[in-house]
């Protein structure tokens, strides 16, 4: 589906659309629940809501997508009504509308009708529900005039997915569908938002076909890296390590410790811990040098190994080794990665993507690879040669709109 067959969702007097973009994570993957800034990219996929006030309290909300597949496709409820569980496509749509209500957003407010249709593959690290999310707000921000901003808008839809849902995500979807482009997302508060330049990057994405739950993998990192924590705290650890450690994974101040502050103590937990927590501080580090290198600035002194390789490349060819760099820290330290994606990884590279990496929780899900214009037709062609399910060429995407 692309812009021009939205003529399927109603349109006419009354009726309003919004759209949202799905996001692919560029940089700092698996690190926004722990506090630490990400990098996101909107792509040019893109979640689609009609909708018009209903004349009373219901709100009912019917999926093109869900039709189109022979599913339920309709929910009506009210706001402040029960979550019905179980992978119901309409708990987005309740969840949002409860977390308006708790705001004082839509009292004494009438309901809606809302008719929505995505591109965004379902479970493909592409942040489908963060585009569903961000659209429908969007759409309920222009038909009752809340006047809400576009952090208003991701920090509600983050708010609807993480507490209403109980979703164990940070803030990196729903930030990168709302704000659109290219941005640093500082994921403490008070989560702010930067823009950066992203006229020259242009993006392959590849659905892997192998669907994953952020519900399974998410939480089971977490706890890797809280038992490493706790072991950690339990030695004698000198008090200016110890003042910036903590029991839980969202605690220690990541971006103040220097792999050499921990590496001898690392060697006394577990293997499986002891690789989480490198990983948190490579990647960390990698994206530091990597920001910087998309804003122009100069690179942190610092004895690495990347830093050596990366200060003599092209600035393209720089981001595509950062790129290459933490897929490999999350396919060896993280271990998320996937037979599949590596095969559709190894293709894109050898066709002459710059480089390439998994996209959201891993496991499955897509790839992103960061291309040349004059490759990109090829790399995508290698890339569904190897076994992507899908696959699109994308300049960095619009934010979250309104259609006049």
């Amino acid at each position: 589906m692309i812009w021009g067959s939205t003529v399927r969702l109603p349109r006419g007097e009354g009726w309003l659309l919004a759209s949202a973009p799905g996001r692919a994570d560029f940089l700092n993957t698996h690190q926004d629940y722990k506090g630490l800034p990400v990098v996101p990219v909107a792509i040019k996929l893109r979640t689609y809501a009609s909708g018009r006030l209903s004349g009373n309290r219901e709100f009912k909300v019917a999926s093109l997508n869900m039709k189109d597949s022979g599913g339920k496709f309709v929910d009506s409820f009210q706001a402040g009504g029960p979550l019905l569980g179980g992978g119901w496509f309409g708990d987005y749509f309740r969840a949002v509308v409860n977390v308006l209500a708790e705001e004082g957003y839509l009292e004494d407010a009438e309901g809606a009708e809302v008719w929505v249709e995505s591109e965004v593959p379902v479970g493909s690290g592409l942040s489908s529900s963060a585009a569903l999310e961000v659209s429908f707000l969007t759409l309920l921000n222009e038909l009752y005039s809340l006047k809400l901003s576009t952090r208003d808008v991701a920090e509600l839809a983050y708010v609807a997915e993480h507490d209403e849902l109980g979703i164990p995500c940070g803030r990196l979807d729903q930030y990168g569908s709302a704000f659109g482009g290219v941005i640093l997302l500082e994921c403490r508060p008070p989560f702010r938002v930067e823009r950066l330049p992203s006229n020259e990057l242009l993006f392959a994405v590849f659905d892997s076909g192998v669907r994953h739950s952020t519900a399974s993998i998410h939480p089971e990192r977490q706890r890797e890296i809280d038992e490493g924590l706790e072991a950690l705290m339990k030695m004698n650890l000198p008090e200016e390590v110890k003042a910036k450690m903590g029991y839980r994974y969202f605690e220690p101040k990541w971006e103040e410790f220097s792999l050499g502050e921990l590496e001898p103590y690392l060697k006394r937990i577990s293997e499986t811990a002891a690789k989480r927590i490198v990983f948190t501080l490579k990647m960390q580090f990698s994206t530091v040098v990597a920001v910087k290198l998309l804003k122009g600035e100069t690179l942190p002194p610092a004895e690495d190994e990347l830093l050596d390789k990366v200060e003599r490349l092209p600035r393209m060819e720089a981001l595509g080794e950062i790129v290459n760099y933490q897929h490999e820290l999350l396919r060896d330290l993280y271990e998320v990665s996937h037979p599949k994606l590596e095969k559709i990884r190894s293709a894109v590279l050898e066709a002459g993507a710059y480089g390439a990496k998994l996209s959201g929780a891993g496991m499955g899900g897509s790839l992103i690879a960061l291309v040349d214009r004059d490759r990109a037709e090829t790399v995508l062609g290698a890339g569904l040669k190897a076994g992507a399910a899908r696959g699109w060429i994308s300049p960095p995407g619009e934010p979250a709109k309104i259609h006049l």
